[in-house]
């Protein structure tokens, strides 16, 4: 394992015993990945601008305002990571309210699709890009209506921010399903399997080292070929990196993690703590590529697409916490 992977699986051991002690009441899930996006930028996690943040948003938001549900922590964490926070969430909440009026439900992944776009594009392409993302999920829901639904939102505001072809990205969306269905038993895992590889854009081989990574991966009892983790696969198999260097840094980053204090058997499960690994993976080999050690795979930012596919999953389960929680109350 290179050193300076090493260094960031210490850093976000830290960071999330950081945020383990600072926020005692949030959901454990986000206090990592709010972790996971201080160790991505290789940076020992500032929990009073997170708070900060989170104040902010309390402030600028209604008492039963979706910005304070279950996205609040993450959306917290990657506004504490701005420069200038306040804009950026003014940006958000416009562009949110842009996405409502076109036609997309409140909820928890509504929020962190507007905070894509209003982060990655300026306030006069706003409009534009929640267009282009309303076309791909009305795409994406003709097509699959029962699979389409609102975790699909991220996504698809990521498609509206990419140059791609409308009618074009959805054909292949279409192909690259029809291609994985029958390998990968999770309808909602190949459909956010073949939102990443589109948004990568044509890559060669894809498909073809896509399965060879799952196979050596299972070969190592590593299992990210369900549910929430299939989108991992894609990202990982967009690396221009060695599949056994891979499937190596994975399953010693793997192992490591859970030797550390807070990443046992009873605090992280099995599947949550291989998506961890995963994405401290491709972050690593992203500074490779930035640092011209390897040749750039995909045109779009490996890192955004890796904070996309997190914050879907932590949206996801928690929304899946909560509805258990007022199930079992009821």
């Amino acid at each position: 394992m290179k050193n300076q992977h090493q260094s960031r699986l210490e850093l976000f051991v830290s960071n999330t015993q950081r945020m383990k002690k600072s926020f005692i009441w949030q959901n454990t899930l986000l206090k990592r990945l709010s972790a996971l996006f201080y160790s991505a930028e290789n940076r020992e996690v500032d929990c009073d601008a997170i708070r900060d943040s989170y104040e902010l948003i309390k402030k600028s938001t209604g008492l039963f305002s979706a910005f304070r549900g279950n996205s609040a922590m993450s959306l917290a964490a990657l506004l504490s990571l701005s420069k200038n926070r306040e804009a950026l969430l003014s940006d958000t909440l416009d562009v949110y309210e842009t996405m409502k009026k076109a036609g997309f439900r409140s909820s928890d992944f509504l929020v962190v699709a507007a905070y894509q776009i209003a982060a990655n594009t300026d306030a006069a392409h706003h409009l534009n890009a929640v267009e282009r993302a309303k076309a791909f999920y009305d795409g994406m829901k003709k097509e699959h209506r029962f699979l389409t639904g609102r975790d699909d939102y991220i996504f698809a505001a990521m498609l509206g921010l990419s140059d791609i072809d409308i009618d074009v990205g959805l054909d292949r969306l279409e192909q690259l399903y029809a291609v994985f269905k029958p390998e990968i038993q999770s309808g909602n895992g190949v459909q956010a399997l073949t939102q990443v590889l589109v948004l990568a854009g044509e890559t060669t081989g894809a498909v073809s080292r896509l399965l060879k990574l799952r196979d050596a991966l299972c070969e190592q009892g590593i299992r990210l070929d369900k549910t929430y983790a299939v989108s991992s696969l894609g990202v990982l198999s967009l690396l221009p990196t060695d599949i056994d260097e891979l499937v190596g840094d994975i399953s010693e980053s793997y192992e490591f993690l859970r030797k550390q204090k807070g990443f046992g058997p009873f605090s992280v499960t099995k599947q949550e703590l291989m998506i961890f690994s995963a994405a401290l993976v491709a972050f690593g080999n992203v500074d490779d590529i930035k640092n011209g050690i390897l040749t750039a795979a995909v045109s779009t930012s490996i890192t955004n697409i890796v904070i996309a596919q997190q914050t879907a999953i932590a949206a996801a389960a928690a929304s899946s916490a909560a509805a258990a929680s007022s199930a079992a109350s009821s």
